[in-house]
């Protein structure tokens, strides 16, 4: 067993599966849940280091290093689909073209999540030398305000904040590099009151030789924490 993936429900005789990809200083646990609501599919949370259970190792803090490391590890099992929130929505992409470079199989879908088209892409503030109070800072100004333990407890915030710092310095240094258009369809999804907006998902279009389709649904940036019933008939029905 890869320490890249978790499942909580292993059906190995689903038709596919889903491997999910986490926002900025996020974990797989979020989504492991969802197998409850998906009961044809095997859902996969990825882990990468420096979060969950793995909060002991190095986080990666380029994106070329964490794909490449993701698809040495993951052993990924066909049939697959890709689904990525956020920040994981560019990792989701960057692995699927790191498997098609190795020569290995490309998801059968990509679901991207509340993140424009990587060309879109803006480099976030850089936050290697900003203390843990200064990094909270960043945080809440961009997602607004944290609970009053993380700030109140060092000790409780020190493992989470380390795995945001790497991935926020992921999303600083990531650069745009051109590419072939992946085979396989292409979903972009989004909250209706996101910043993230319809026309910087429907941008993603240009990201498939396949078929390319959009949906919004009611909410901010975590759409699918407000109102969880409308992604999961969703993607019951796209899987």
């Amino acid at each position: 067993m890869s320490r890249w993936l978790l499942c909580r429900r292993r059906r190995p005789e689903a038709a596919t599966r889903l491997y999910c990809f986490p926002h900025s200083g996020g974990a797989a646990g979020e989504y492991l849940r969802w197998a409850d609501r998906l009961p044809g599919v095997e859902v996969w949370g990825v882990q990468p280091p420096g979060r969950g259970g793995r909060t002991g190792e190095p986080a990666f803090t380029s994106m070329d290093t964490l794909v490449a490391a993701f698809a040495d590890a993951a052993g990924l099992a066909a049939p697959y689909t890709f689904f990525g929130h956020s920040l994981g929505a560019l990792v989701a992409y960057e692995a699927a073209l790191t498997l098609r470079e190795r020569g290995l199989p490309e998801p059968e879908q990509l679901i991207v999540s509340a993140y424009g088209a990587p060309h879109l892409h803006r480099p976030g503030e850089p936050v290697a030398d900003l203390d843990d109070g200064e990094l909270l800072d960043v945080v809440e100004r961009e997602h607004g305000p944290l609970p009053g333990e993380v700030r109140a407890d060092p000790e409780l915030a020190a493992p989470a904040l380390a795995g945001l710092r790497a991935d926020l310095t992921v999303v600083a240094a990531y650069r745009h590099h051109p590419a072939e258009p992946l085979r396989c369809p292409i979903t972009a999804l989004g909250g209706t009151t996101d910043e993230v907006t319809p026309a910087e998902l429907a941008a993603w279009s240009a990201y498939t030789a396949g078929h390319f389709s959009m949906g919004l649904f009611p909410g901010g940036h975590f759409y699918f924490r407000e109102r969880p019933d409308d992604l999961m008939g969703f993607l019951a029905e796209r899987l």
